[in-house]
């Protein structure tokens, strides 16, 4: 079955798909180095002389291949183009675009790399001798598009002659996702498995495979009935090859109308329009409607619901509800195969997989994956029984489910902690998890009470439970209690939030006593006592009051506001330390390391004082990271070279001021970005600059400098941003960005709760 995914606004038309896959690098794949290639040195490293040495060590042990190449994270995908999408037997030079494809799948969803192979064979001796003579170079093999019968044999024959895992995904893929969903489909249905019937549309590699794979969840075999292009699969037929004779039933049923009277569940794997809705009428009560042709379903979902409200129905297709698609099985299964080196994936181990996949459908979806999706929402039920592709969470618990059953029935070779490995892959999956670890461990240590405004925002309610879940602090929602406590009840979050601490400043018992200290603090001031009282009602200055009187460590708000708006109370109410400005930072985070952009929120013209101390703090802010400060000015000019304009001077300043308040701190400029960054380009032009290694802390000479480059990167280079945090204040307060995710949400309640503190945390 083909793989496919959400759908575009616009239709999709045949110049824009060969200009995609023809303009500038032809295809969608290339290879790029893993290690540096810079210099002589590296490349007598990368090949001679210095390539000799890993190699003699594999020739002792072959399984050394492992560790010193790729092969612990490559894959084969090969294919014969026999049975390409719904394509057919177009041959392997045309099938090579869906092969790159399947590639592309691979590395963004579990960052496997893949070499695809198209094998001019169609015969089943020479192909499987192309294969089996290629295991020296792959990890595992994932068989595409080939043709039935022939994909049993190849298939069955590879596995038996080789020691990887070899994995045909048009049979396994769409079983294990479809015997997922069906999983779901018989709870919300109210039906047991081994009491249900199915009818089978389909009599290919994938229809077979998933009624084999349904078999072994529970499905009784004496329970399913399968329908080819000739009618029924009963006695009376003397045309069943092998792999169609466990089918083969004692029946009076010879059409696909008589195999689905009083059927509970409808299979198909086969064309476009084969089913009707007066065909689906005399099916059970609540029937399973899988209508998984691609690209077009054997019928259209609205026609089936149309039929029989009482339908759960799923197809191939992105643009209906319970999309079942490949992708949501291939790269995690290798992905947990690979990463304990399993000889083989066996049944247990997609067993494994589809019950994964199915637990995970059942809990709340986060807010990313709504975003990801246009804002819908998604809840377990009749239009949501498989999580969707572009579910992160799908790496986390297929990966560590298929791992486990690899060690359980003893074909890892190297066996894993589970923690340990899902912590791994977290890491992988997110590098701002891989900078926040560090963060959120020193804020488990003391738990500190954190103020989330907005407390009724599904994804504040959501970041609650993460940081109640993982222990990063105790949250204090802040808002309407009747609005929060029914946002708790439609996200399904009583038991994570039982018992959560909610204020609404309106009704709260210090209401009266923070409006008069905020009055006497500031009635020389321009407030007046009826500002006062209405400013304490407000949750800005009220969260802001009750953090500086104690009543809570931290405070985290600006999720619905305007930046402005939100940090305003903050500086009136908490204001900022002695000798320290307010300024916003952003850890910006690439493949390979991250660095800390200033300011990117508060001054839009900073003066060379302001510069210094902004510079200062994200200093203090980096050795929280436990990283070593390295501190660029930046500027369009290096070191004098252009002296037109305030801007080069005010860095140059900034830098001098800085350098002398905190001689101890490593920092230069002013500099241009390619200075700061490139060693090479720095050793080489400026000796003398005072930076060892390349910059990690960057220091823009505006606000619209900063603001522009963290977005750049952000949206257009593949960065994640954490923040913005908030440096120099009294006390641990943050404001989000108003569009902030959970992720954001959780991130910054944990500086603040680290932030809370003190001591070595203070920034």
């Amino acid at each position: 079955m083909a793989t496919s995914f959400k759908p575009m606004s616009k239709k999709i038309r045949r110049e824009d798909a060969l200009d995609y896959h023809s303009q500038g690098r032809p295809g969608k794949i290339e290879v790029i180095p893993t290690k540096p290639t810079a210099t002589a040195r590296d490349l007598g490293l990368a090949y001679t002389p210095g390539v000799a040495e890993p190699c003699l060590e594999i020739a002792k042990d072959p399984d050394l291949s492992y560790l010193y190449t790729a092969r612990s994270n490559l894959v084969a995908v090969i294919s014969n183009g026999t049975a390409v999408l719904g394509l057919g037997d177009i041959g392997p030079y045309a099938g090579k675009p869906v092969m790159e494809g399947k590639g592309v799948l691979f590395k963004k969803f579990a960052d496997i790399d893949v070499f695809d192979i198209e094998v001019d064979a169609k015969e089943v001796d020479a192909f499987c001798a192309v294969v089996k003579a290629l295991e020296p170079t792959f990890g595992g093999i994932n068989l595409e598009d080939i043709k039935a019968p022939e994909c049993f044999v190849i298939e069955r024959r590879l596995q038996e002659q080789m020691n990887i895992p070899v994995f045909h995904d048009d049979q396994h893929g769409t079983a294990i996702i479809s015997g997922a969903a069906m999983l779901n489909a018989l709870e919300l249905a109210g039906k047991k498995i081994g009491e249900v019937r199915v009818v089978v549309s389909g009599a290919g590699a994938a229809a077979i495979a998933c009624t084999n794979f349904w078999v072994s969840l529970g499905v009784k075999l004496e329970n399913v009935l399968m329908v080819d292009t000739k009618g029924v699969l009963h006695t009376g037929r003397k045309d069943a090859n092998e792999w169609k004779q466990p089918f083969v039933r004692e029946t009076k049923a010879r059409t696909l109308a008589d195999a689905l009277v009083g059927a509970d569940i409808f299979l198909g794997a086969s064309v476009k329009g084969l089913l009707t809705g007066e065909l689906l009428k005399p099916m059970a009560k609540n029937p399973i409607i899988f209508a998984l042709a691609n690209p077009d379903p054997e019928i259209d979902y609205h026609e089936a619901k149309a039929a029989r409200p009482d339908a759960i129905v799923a197809t191939g297709r992105s643009d209906f509800p319970n999309q079942v698609n490949n992708v949501l099985g291939f790269p995690f299964i290798f992905r947990g195969a690979l990463d304990v080196r399993a000889r083989r994936i066996n049944e247990e181990m997609k067993l494994a997989a589809a019950r994964a996949l199915a637990a995970l459908a059942r809990e709340d979806v986060p807010d990313a994956v709504s975003h990801a999706y246009g804002g819908e929402h998604f809840a377990f039920g009749p239009d949501y029984i498989i999580p969707k592709p572009f579910d992160a969470r799908v790496l986390l618990w297929v990966a560590p489910a298929v791992a486990k059953a690899a060690m359980d029935t003893g074909v890892a070779r190297m066996p894993v902690d589970l923690a340990e490995y899902r912590e791994k892959l977290h890491r992988m999956q997110s590098r701002s998890y891989q900078v926040m670890e560090s963060v959120i461990e020193r804020a488990r240590a003391k738990q500190k009470a954190v103020v989330l405004n907005d407390g009724e925002h599904p994804r504040v309610l959501q970041a609650a439970r993460i940081l109640r879940e993982e222990g990063v602090c105790q949250p204090v929602l802040l808002g309407d209690v009747t609005a929060i406590k029914k946002g708790i009840v439609d996200l399904r979050l009583e038991d994570e939030l039982k018992d959560v601490t909610i204020i609404d400043p309106r009704q709260h018992a210090d209401l009266e006593r923070f409006t008069q200290e905020y009055y006497l603090a500031k009635q020389r001031k321009g407030v007046s006592l009826e500002h006062a009282q209405a400013s304490m009602r407000r949750r800005n200055y009220f969260g802001s009051m009750l953090v500086k009187t104690g009543g809570a460590d931290g405070f985290v708000t600006g999720l619905t506001q305007s930046y402005p708006e939100a940090v305003r109370p903050l500086l009136e109410v908490i204001g900022t330390r002695e000798g320290r400005r307010a300024g916003g930072v952003y850890i910006v985070v690439q493949r390979n390391g991250f660095k800390f952009f200033a300011d990117c929120t508060m001054n839009p013209v900073p003066s060379s004082e302001y510069l210094a101390d902004i510079a200062i703090a994200t200093a203090d802010l980096a050795r929280s990271f436990d990283v070593v400060p390295r501190i660029a000015f930046l500027s369009y000019s290096n070191f004098g070279s252009a002296s037109g304009g305030p801007s080069p001077a005010r860095m140059r300043e900034a830098m001098e001021l800085a350098h002398a308040r905190r001689p101890e701190l490593e920092m230069d400029g002013e500099m241009q970005v390619d200075s700061a960054l490139v060693t090479e380009e720095r050793e080489s032009r400026f000796p003398f600059s005072r930076l060892t290694a390349d910059a990690n802390v960057l220091i823009f000479p505006s606000l619209d400098a900063a603001n522009t480059a963290y977005k750049l990167l952000w949206r257009f280079g593949g960065a994640e941003v954490i923040g913005p945090l908030l440096l120099g204040m009294n006390q641990p307060v943050n404001v989000l960005q108003n569009n902030a995710s959970v992720q954001d949400i959780v991130n910054l309640a944990a500086v603040t709760a680290m932030r809370a503190q003190g001591g070595e945390f203070l920034f």
